[in-house]
Protein backbone atom coordinates (compact mmCIF):
# COMPACT_ATOMS: atom_id res chain seq x y z
CA UNK A 1 0.00 0.00 0.00
CA UNK A 2 1.33 3.24 -1.00
CA UNK A 3 1.98 6.03 1.53
CA UNK A 4 -1.07 8.73 -0.15
CA UNK A 5 -3.66 5.48 0.60
CA UNK A 6 -1.98 4.51 4.27
CA UNK A 7 -2.35 8.35 4.68
CA UNK A 8 -6.13 8.42 3.74
CA UNK A 9 -6.91 5.26 5.85
CA UNK A 10 -7.01 6.98 9.51
CA UNK A 11 -10.11 9.29 8.06
CA UNK A 12 -11.89 6.19 6.94
CA UNK A 13 -13.92 5.75 10.29
CA UNK A 14 -14.24 9.29 11.41
CA UNK A 15 -17.67 10.19 12.76
CA UNK A 16 -18.70 13.18 10.80
CA UNK A 17 -21.47 13.25 13.41
CA UNK A 18 -19.77 13.69 16.65
CA UNK A 19 -17.16 16.12 14.65
CA UNK A 20 -20.54 18.44 13.89
CA UNK A 21 -21.38 18.18 17.82
CA UNK A 22 -18.36 19.22 19.14
CA UNK A 23 -18.20 22.59 17.21
CA UNK A 24 -18.73 25.83 18.50
CA UNK A 25 -21.43 27.88 16.94
CA UNK A 26 -19.04 30.98 15.47
CA UNK A 27 -17.46 27.26 14.11
CA UNK A 28 -20.49 26.12 12.58
CA UNK A 29 -21.44 29.57 11.27
CA UNK A 30 -17.95 29.71 9.62
CA UNK A 31 -18.50 26.01 7.65
CA UNK A 32 -21.98 27.08 6.50
CA UNK A 33 -20.19 30.02 4.66
CA UNK A 34 -17.56 27.12 3.30
CA UNK A 35 -20.20 25.50 1.93
CA UNK A 36 -22.84 27.59 0.39
CA UNK A 37 -22.65 27.96 -3.23
CA UNK A 38 -21.64 31.30 -4.75
CA UNK A 39 -21.35 32.51 -8.25
CA UNK A 40 -19.77 35.76 -7.80
CA UNK A 41 -19.44 35.61 -12.38
CA UNK A 42 -23.42 35.59 -12.74
CA UNK A 43 -24.18 39.63 -12.84
CA UNK A 44 -28.44 38.17 -13.12
CA UNK A 45 -28.01 37.05 -9.53
CA UNK A 46 -28.93 39.24 -6.56
CA UNK A 47 -25.75 40.28 -4.31
CA UNK A 48 -26.86 37.92 -1.63
CA UNK A 49 -25.97 34.61 -4.06
CA UNK A 50 -22.75 36.63 -5.62
CA UNK A 51 -20.73 37.57 -2.37
CA UNK A 52 -21.24 35.88 1.25
CA UNK A 53 -22.49 37.60 3.89
CA UNK A 54 -19.75 38.90 5.77
CA UNK A 55 -21.01 41.69 7.97
CA UNK A 56 -21.69 40.70 11.70
CA UNK A 57 -22.22 44.42 13.13
CA UNK A 58 -25.76 45.02 14.39
CA UNK A 59 -27.68 47.53 13.29
CA UNK A 60 -26.84 51.35 14.70
CA UNK A 61 -30.45 52.41 14.66
CA UNK A 62 -33.48 53.09 12.37
CA UNK A 63 -33.47 53.22 9.00
CA UNK A 64 -34.02 57.00 7.79
CA UNK A 65 -34.63 57.43 4.07
CA UNK A 66 -34.44 61.41 3.92
CA UNK A 67 -31.23 61.81 6.30
CA UNK A 68 -29.94 58.70 3.92
CA UNK A 69 -30.65 60.26 0.94
CA UNK A 70 -29.23 63.87 1.61
CA UNK A 71 -25.97 63.11 3.09
CA UNK A 72 -25.20 60.85 -0.19
CA UNK A 73 -26.01 64.30 -2.03
CA UNK A 74 -23.82 65.99 0.42
CA UNK A 75 -21.00 63.18 -0.30
CA UNK A 76 -20.65 63.63 -4.03
CA UNK A 77 -21.41 67.44 -3.83
CA UNK A 78 -18.11 67.36 -1.33
CA UNK A 79 -15.84 64.69 -3.37
CA UNK A 80 -13.34 66.03 -5.44
CA UNK A 81 -13.28 65.59 -9.11
CA UNK A 82 -10.75 63.29 -10.35
CA UNK A 83 -8.01 64.64 -12.69
CA UNK A 84 -7.81 64.08 -15.83
CA UNK A 85 -4.60 61.30 -16.54
CA UNK A 86 -4.08 62.90 -20.00
CA UNK A 87 -4.59 66.65 -19.96
CA UNK A 88 -6.03 68.35 -22.52
CA UNK A 89 -3.43 70.05 -24.76
CA UNK A 90 -5.75 71.17 -27.91
CA UNK A 91 -3.15 68.85 -29.96
CA UNK A 92 -4.76 67.51 -33.24
CA UNK A 93 -3.58 64.05 -34.44
CA UNK A 94 -3.82 62.42 -37.31
CA UNK A 95 -4.00 63.26 -41.08
CA UNK A 96 -5.87 66.73 -42.12
CA UNK A 97 -8.57 65.78 -44.26
CA UNK A 98 -8.30 66.51 -47.71
CA UNK A 99 -11.32 66.30 -50.53
CA UNK A 100 -10.99 64.00 -53.53
CA UNK A 101 -10.68 65.29 -56.57
CA UNK A 102 -13.38 65.85 -59.12
CA UNK A 103 -13.30 63.23 -61.80
CA UNK A 104 -13.05 64.83 -65.06
CA UNK A 105 -16.13 65.58 -67.00
CA UNK A 106 -16.93 62.62 -69.54
CA UNK A 107 -16.28 63.87 -72.89
CA UNK A 108 -18.97 64.49 -75.46
CA UNK A 109 -20.76 62.34 -77.80
CA UNK A 110 -18.11 62.00 -80.91
CA UNK A 111 -19.65 62.96 -83.95
CA UNK A 112 -20.17 59.94 -86.19
CA UNK A 113 -20.67 60.25 -90.23
CA UNK A 114 -22.54 57.87 -91.55
CA UNK A 115 -23.06 57.18 -95.49
CA UNK A 116 -25.87 59.43 -97.01
CA UNK A 117 -28.83 57.00 -98.15
CA UNK A 118 -28.31 55.73 -94.23
CA UNK A 119 -28.75 59.54 -93.21
CA UNK A 120 -31.32 60.02 -95.24
CA UNK A 121 -32.95 57.06 -94.08
CA UNK A 122 -32.67 57.17 -90.30
CA UNK A 123 -34.18 61.11 -90.95
CA UNK A 124 -37.16 60.08 -92.32
CA UNK A 125 -37.60 56.82 -90.54
CA UNK A 126 -40.88 56.22 -88.46
CA UNK A 127 -41.01 55.47 -84.51
CA UNK A 128 -42.31 51.74 -85.93
CA UNK A 129 -39.09 51.76 -88.17
CA UNK A 130 -37.16 52.97 -85.45
CA UNK A 131 -38.32 50.58 -82.91
CA UNK A 132 -37.32 47.23 -85.43
CA UNK A 133 -33.57 48.59 -86.17
CA UNK A 134 -33.62 49.69 -82.46
CA UNK A 135 -34.82 45.56 -81.97
CA UNK A 136 -32.68 44.52 -84.89
CA UNK A 137 -29.12 46.63 -83.10
CA UNK A 138 -30.37 44.75 -79.69
CA UNK A 139 -30.77 47.79 -77.76
CA UNK A 140 -33.94 45.99 -76.19
CA UNK A 141 -33.60 48.74 -72.80
CA UNK A 142 -35.14 51.55 -75.21
CA UNK A 143 -38.39 49.55 -75.58
CA UNK A 144 -41.00 47.50 -73.75
CA UNK A 145 -40.56 43.35 -73.84
CA UNK A 146 -43.83 43.03 -76.13
CA UNK A 147 -42.16 46.27 -78.50
CA UNK A 148 -38.68 44.04 -78.74
CA UNK A 149 -40.31 40.81 -79.35
CA UNK A 150 -43.14 41.88 -81.63
CA UNK A 151 -39.89 43.72 -83.91
CA UNK A 152 -37.86 40.77 -83.89
CA UNK A 153 -40.40 38.27 -84.33
CA UNK A 154 -41.90 39.47 -87.44
CA UNK A 155 -40.85 40.11 -90.75
CA UNK A 156 -42.54 43.00 -91.46
CA UNK A 157 -42.57 46.62 -89.29
CA UNK A 158 -46.31 45.27 -87.17
CA UNK A 159 -45.28 47.54 -84.05
CA UNK A 160 -46.65 50.61 -84.47
CA UNK A 161 -46.42 52.17 -81.14
CA UNK A 162 -42.87 53.67 -81.15
CA UNK A 163 -40.14 53.48 -78.68
CA UNK A 164 -41.30 56.06 -76.29
CA UNK A 165 -45.13 54.99 -76.54
CA UNK A 166 -47.04 53.47 -73.43
CA UNK A 167 -47.64 50.01 -74.26
CA UNK A 168 -51.42 48.86 -73.66
CA UNK A 169 -51.72 45.58 -72.19
CA UNK A 170 -52.71 42.75 -73.95
CA UNK A 171 -56.37 41.63 -73.78
CA UNK A 172 -57.00 38.31 -72.62
CA UNK A 173 -60.18 36.06 -73.01
CA UNK A 174 -62.04 35.77 -70.02
CA UNK A 175 -62.20 31.95 -69.43
CA UNK A 176 -65.86 30.86 -67.87
CA UNK A 177 -65.93 28.80 -64.47
CA UNK A 178 -66.54 24.93 -64.79
CA UNK A 179 -69.76 23.60 -64.34
CA UNK A 180 -71.22 22.52 -60.98
CA UNK A 181 -70.66 18.84 -60.49
CA UNK A 182 -74.00 17.34 -61.37
CA UNK A 183 -73.59 14.51 -59.53
CA UNK A 184 -76.41 13.17 -56.84
CA UNK A 185 -74.57 12.56 -53.55
CA UNK A 186 -77.73 10.70 -52.33
CA UNK A 187 -78.39 8.67 -55.43
CA UNK A 188 -74.63 7.51 -55.58
CA UNK A 189 -74.76 6.83 -51.81
CA UNK A 190 -77.74 4.36 -52.54
CA UNK A 191 -75.84 2.72 -55.56
CA UNK A 192 -72.50 2.04 -53.42
CA UNK A 193 -74.84 -0.10 -50.84
CA UNK A 194 -76.74 -1.37 -53.59
CA UNK A 195 -73.32 -2.58 -55.10
CA UNK A 196 -74.25 -1.29 -58.74
CA UNK A 197 -71.77 -3.04 -61.07
CA UNK A 198 -72.72 0.33 -63.71
CA UNK A 199 -71.08 2.59 -60.94
CA UNK A 200 -67.61 1.97 -60.96
CA UNK A 201 -66.36 6.12 -61.25
CA UNK A 202 -67.30 8.31 -58.03
CA UNK A 203 -66.87 11.65 -58.94
CA UNK A 204 -67.93 14.20 -56.17
CA UNK A 205 -65.59 17.00 -56.88
CA UNK A 206 -65.92 20.66 -55.54
CA UNK A 207 -68.95 19.74 -54.06
CA UNK A 208 -68.24 21.71 -50.60
CA UNK A 209 -71.53 20.65 -49.03
CA UNK A 210 -71.43 16.87 -48.68
CA UNK A 211 -71.88 16.52 -45.04
CA UNK A 212 -68.87 14.76 -43.30
CA UNK A 213 -71.36 11.86 -42.13
CA UNK A 214 -72.65 11.66 -45.62
CA UNK A 215 -68.83 11.05 -46.98
CA UNK A 216 -68.40 8.65 -43.63
CA UNK A 217 -71.14 6.65 -44.99
CA UNK A 218 -69.95 7.12 -48.74
CA UNK A 219 -66.25 4.97 -47.58
CA UNK A 220 -68.22 2.77 -45.13
CA UNK A 221 -70.10 1.25 -48.30
CA UNK A 222 -67.05 0.80 -50.30
CA UNK A 223 -65.66 -1.32 -47.83
CA UNK A 224 -67.74 -4.50 -49.26
CA UNK A 225 -68.09 -2.93 -53.01
CA UNK A 226 -66.52 -4.89 -55.37
CA UNK A 227 -67.31 -2.37 -58.30
CA UNK A 228 -65.86 0.84 -57.97
CA UNK A 229 -62.69 1.44 -59.65
CA UNK A 230 -62.18 5.24 -58.90
CA UNK A 231 -63.19 7.92 -56.10
CA UNK A 232 -62.44 11.25 -56.06
CA UNK A 233 -63.07 13.97 -53.40
CA UNK A 234 -61.01 16.94 -54.80
CA UNK A 235 -62.22 20.14 -52.66
CA UNK A 236 -64.89 18.61 -50.73
CA UNK A 237 -63.91 20.30 -47.54
CA UNK A 238 -62.80 16.64 -46.00
CA UNK A 239 -61.18 16.74 -42.80
CA UNK A 240 -59.38 13.93 -40.95
CA UNK A 241 -62.25 11.97 -39.89
CA UNK A 242 -63.07 11.64 -43.46
CA UNK A 243 -59.22 10.83 -43.76
CA UNK A 244 -59.99 7.93 -41.28
CA UNK A 245 -62.86 6.32 -42.70
CA UNK A 246 -61.27 6.41 -46.11
CA UNK A 247 -58.31 4.51 -44.76
CA UNK A 248 -60.62 1.89 -42.43
CA UNK A 249 -62.28 1.32 -46.63
CA UNK A 250 -58.60 0.53 -47.93
CA UNK A 251 -57.92 -1.69 -45.19
CA UNK A 252 -61.04 -3.43 -46.77
CA UNK A 253 -61.79 -2.92 -50.30
CA UNK A 254 -59.96 -4.91 -52.94
CA UNK A 255 -61.41 -3.40 -55.99
CA UNK A 256 -60.74 0.45 -55.83
CA UNK A 257 -58.24 1.70 -58.11
CA UNK A 258 -57.91 5.25 -58.20
CA UNK A 259 -57.98 7.99 -55.30
CA UNK A 260 -57.93 11.56 -54.96
CA UNK A 261 -57.87 13.66 -52.02
CA UNK A 262 -56.30 16.57 -52.99
CA UNK A 263 -57.58 20.25 -52.15
CA UNK A 264 -58.87 19.52 -48.47
CA UNK A 265 -58.30 19.70 -44.80
CA UNK A 266 -56.90 16.46 -43.83
CA UNK A 267 -54.08 17.15 -41.76
CA UNK A 268 -50.59 15.38 -41.61
CA UNK A 269 -51.83 12.99 -38.99
CA UNK A 270 -54.86 11.97 -41.45
CA UNK A 271 -52.43 11.64 -44.57
CA UNK A 272 -50.41 9.48 -42.24
CA UNK A 273 -53.13 7.63 -41.28
CA UNK A 274 -54.12 7.06 -45.15
CA UNK A 275 -50.96 6.34 -46.40
CA UNK A 276 -50.76 3.31 -43.70
CA UNK A 277 -53.39 2.07 -45.07
CA UNK A 278 -52.45 2.11 -48.73
CA UNK A 279 -50.17 -0.79 -48.61
CA UNK A 280 -53.14 -2.83 -47.52
CA UNK A 281 -55.16 -2.41 -50.71
CA UNK A 282 -53.60 -4.37 -53.21
CA UNK A 283 -55.37 -3.17 -56.19
CA UNK A 284 -54.35 0.56 -55.83
CA UNK A 285 -52.43 1.88 -58.61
Amino acid sequence: MTPYRQELEKYRDIDEDKILRELSPEELAQLDAELAEMDPENVLLPAGLRQRDQTQKSPTGPLDRDALLQHLERQALEAEERQDLVPFTGEKKGKPFVPKEVAPALPGEEQVTLEPELEEALANATDAEMCDIAAILGMYTLMSNKQYYDAICSGNICNTEGINSVVQPDRYRPVPDEPPNPTDVAETLQRLQDNDPALQDVNLNNIKDIPVPTLEAICQAIKTNTHVRSLSLVATRSNDLVANAVAEMLEQNRSLQSLNLESNFITSAGMMRVLGAVGQCPSLT
